[in-house]
This record gives structure tokens, sequence and C-alpha cells, in this order.
């Protein structure tokens, strides 16, 4: 199947983006050679899971998800997440390398090197009716918003400035975005929005 921005496509998952961020828009701190991963400073984007009140959020996601679509860095960067996957469902990361399936526990890693829109549609697929989680990095939630096929984008808004590192947004203009929830934690403010589609139907 091949994907046109702006056409529905009955039957599948409800897609979410989901990334944290700093006040001033960088999903990773400067300095990505030095500080392998996050960055200098970037680790703090993630603070907000490490508390009570995030760790419920982020279990929710997750109970409600049913397939991850991620990148090759994040998926490297992270050593496939333990001997169990950490994930407990299928993962779509997202490559230009072609890579055997790995699989860990009941966690399974597709590596999908027709881009991001392919790898959206065999996480619709494999997702059991639940929805497609999109994580980073940066490159791959930018890709997923301009295929036109994903329902919402949640930020996870860390009162924090790094100044620099890696941008979430390029300056290129995106899709109508509608204001659907806020959460305040004491860590972070977890903002969801409707991400607007030409000829959409809501799900």
């Amino acid at each position: 199947m091949s994907f046109r921005p702006g056409r529905v496509y009955l039957g599948m998952a409800l897609v979410e983006v989901d990334i944290s961020m700093s006040v001033d828009g960088f999903v990773t701190g400067p300095d990505l050679d030095e500080w392998p991963g996050l960055g200098k400073g970037g680790m703090a984007l993630h603070a907000w899971l490490e508390h009570e009140e995030g760790r419920r959020l982020s279990e929710a996601t997750f109970a409600a998800s049913g397939a991850v679509v991620t990148s090759r860095t994040v998926y490297e960067a992270t050593g496939g997440w333990g001997d169990d996957g950490f994930y407990r469902m299928p993962v779509f990361v997202v490559t230009h390398r072609p890579h055997e399936v790995v699989r860990k526990g009941d966690t399974t890693f597709t590596f999908e090197t027709g881009g991001v829109a392919a790898a959206i549609e065999a996480a619709s697929a494999a997702a059991g009716g639940k929805r497609v989680h999109v994580m980073g990095g940066a490159s791959i939630v930018r890709q997923a918003l301009r295929t036109g096929l994903v329902d919402r984008l949640r930020l996870h808004i860390v009162p924090l400035l790094l100044g620099s590192g890696t941008a979430l947004f390029d300056g290129t203009a995106g899709p109508e975005l509608e204001h659907l929830d806020t959460v305040d934690t004491p860590e972070a403010t977890h903002i969801t929005y409707r991400v607007g589609r030409v000829g959409r139907v809501d799900r």
C-alpha cells in the first residue's frame, strides 16, 4: 500500500506521536558527540518519568498502545532496551539499513526500510486495535506528522531552557493542531493535540 498525505485509511489504529521537549523546543541537549544519546543536560527531559505522577501517565500510555514506531538511532542508543526489550509489544524501527527481526521476551523489533509511513502501516496492523505509539527522535516525529497519518500529538514540556541541541521542529509548516487536553505534573506539562488532516474521519 502506498500512502498519500490527506487520505483517510479506515480500520487503522489511532496513531499518537509522543515526545518530551524543553520549553525552547529541543528534544536533546547540545554536544551529542561528547554526551551520546540525549546530549549535555538532555537527561533532564525525561526526569518526569521518575516521579509517581509521570510514571502513571507513561504506564497509561503504554497500556493503551499495541505497537511502537521509533528510529534506529533510539534503538541503538538504548542497546535494544534490555533483555526483555522493555516494551512487551511489537516495535517497528525505521532505518535505511536492513536488519533481521530481533526478539526479546514479549518484544519484537522489526526493522522497516520503507520509511515512516510504511512503519506506521505495519504498526497499525500489529497493534491489535490499540494505539500506535510514535516516539523519537525528532526526525521520525517530523516525518510522521507529514505523512498525514497521525491522529494526536502529545508533548511533554519540561521547564528547562537547553539553549541548543536537537530541535523538534525545523521551521517547516505542519498540520493544524486542536488542543484536546493538558495535564500538569510538578516536573512537566503534558499537552495533547488533535492533528488536523484533510478529509479525516475522527476516530
